[in-house]
């Protein structure tokens, strides 16, 4: 392969990194991609889809911790043909804080930014930086470029970033951001490509339901509120994350347990939402499987699509109506009871589902559209396509 023909792009979780090698066609192509997951447990997992096979082969490697699991990559990623193009490294970085709202080049000045906002998301912020540390150090002549999931919510209106504290606090930094914005933005580019322009600018609802959830009230292609807020754990109830949580919870918890601040910390991310509800799994394909003779898993699945249900109305209202909802993420793109039951009885917004379209996973699952309804739309959303692009469009500058 000739030099300078891909970008590396890897998105680093707590627990897992994903990364892929993709062209400058339009949109960028996948010439490799893989992930390494369950980081720091007995048997971390690495798997990749072999391009010329198309099969996906997996081993376990160990348990490494992030740092030796990206080295784990990097060795890997030597041994393949396909990287001797890379042009530049490109990574996701879950929390941009109140400065970046663009990508950015991967430079020491940045670096200490992230490390002084790092409480704002202590989940994410070490693994990511360790990874851009090993990469930089395994490609110093290489651009290295942050993208931010916090950008495409930056210019929200204000009403919708504060939150009701005292001023100081928003001084400090303290307000709404909202996450998933690489998601959101592929799916308002996806929406222009499949429906053009009108559609893609009207009153959209983009609901991406993952291990990670969150709803976006879009209109003219721009953020108008999320329901994430400072944290990634906050709104609807996710895998393991709580969503929305009266604050009250921790006092009183703190008061009765003695729960720390750490604790409550681990009990609202990785013991809560539909784990906590169904103290089984937090898995939606285990609660759907379950839910006919498990009343827990049963009533995890009854509070997820309640709440979004419920956001579903409250971003109706903001917008002053809805054109188009679309479903995303794991659970969106795959899960036509989810979907059913969310959309059940929104039909005073114009929101229905056809059932067969539905079960199909088609496109579009939304009946025909007479005049006054929504279209409710699946589309697969693609993260990396959003950052591979940018990265082009740093080297293009």
């Amino acid at each position: 392969m000739a030099t300078d023909q891909t970008v590396l792009v890897l998105n680093s979780g707590s627990s897992s990194i994903k990364f892929g090698l993709y062209t400058k066609d339009d949109p960028p192509r996948s010439l490799l991609s893989g992930k390494i997951e369950r980081i720091g447990l007995p048997q971390t997992s690495f798997q990749w889809l072999d391009p010329a096979t198309q099969s996906t082969i997996r081993e376990d490697i160990g348990a490494p911790q992030h740092r030796a699991a990206a080295q784990y990559l990097n060795g890997w990623l030597e041994s393949r043909p396909e990287s001797a193009g890379i042009a530049a490294v490109v990574h996701r970085v879950v929390h941009g804080g109140p400065k970046y709202n663009q990508p950015q080049l991967v430079t020491p000045d940045l670096l200490a930014e992230l490390r002084r906002i790092g409480p704002y998301d202590p989940e994410h912020f070490p693994a990511q930086i360790e990874l851009m540390e090993v990469f930089q150090k395994r490609y110093p002549r290489l651009a290295h470029l942050a993208c931010f999931d916090t950008a495409f919510h930056h210019d929200m209106p204000r009403v919708a970033k504060i939150l009701p504290l005292p001023r100081r606090y928003e001084a400090a930094g303290i307000r709404r951001y909202g996450f998933h914005g690489l998601s959101y933005t592929f799916l308002v580019e996806e929406l222009e490509r499949l429906a053009g322009r009108e559609a893609a600018h009207g009153r959209l609802i983009l609901a991406h339901l993952g291990n990670g959830a969150s709803m976006a009230a879009v209109r003219n292609g721009q953020s108008m509120d999320t329901t994430m807020c400072f944290t990634p754990t906050a709104g609807l109830p996710m895998s393991t994350r709580s969503g929305d949580l009266d604050p009250g919870v921790f006092v009183y918890l703190s008061r009765t347990e003695g729960m720390t601040p750490a604790q409550f910390q681990h009990l609202v991310n990785y013991e809560s939402g539909l784990r906590g509800i169904s103290e089984t799994s937090s898995d939606m394909r285990d609660l759907e499987a379950r839910a006919a003779d498990d009343p827990r898993a049963a009533e995890a699945l009854d509070v997820f699509c309640y709440q979004a249900k419920k956001w579903i109305g409250a971003y109706a209202a903001a917008l002053g109506g809805v054109d188009t909802l679309v479903f995303a993420g794991g659970i969106g793109e795959n899960s036509p009871g989810v979907r059913a039951r969310i959309c059940s009885g929104l039909d005073f917004l114009g929101i229905a589902v056809d059932p067969a379209q539905n079960t199909a996973n088609a496109p579009v699952i939304s009946p025909s559209n007479p005049s006054g309804r929504a279209t409710v739309r699946v589309i697969r959303t693609r993260e990396e396509v959003v950052m591979a692009k940018a990265a082009w469009r740093v080297l293009s500058q």
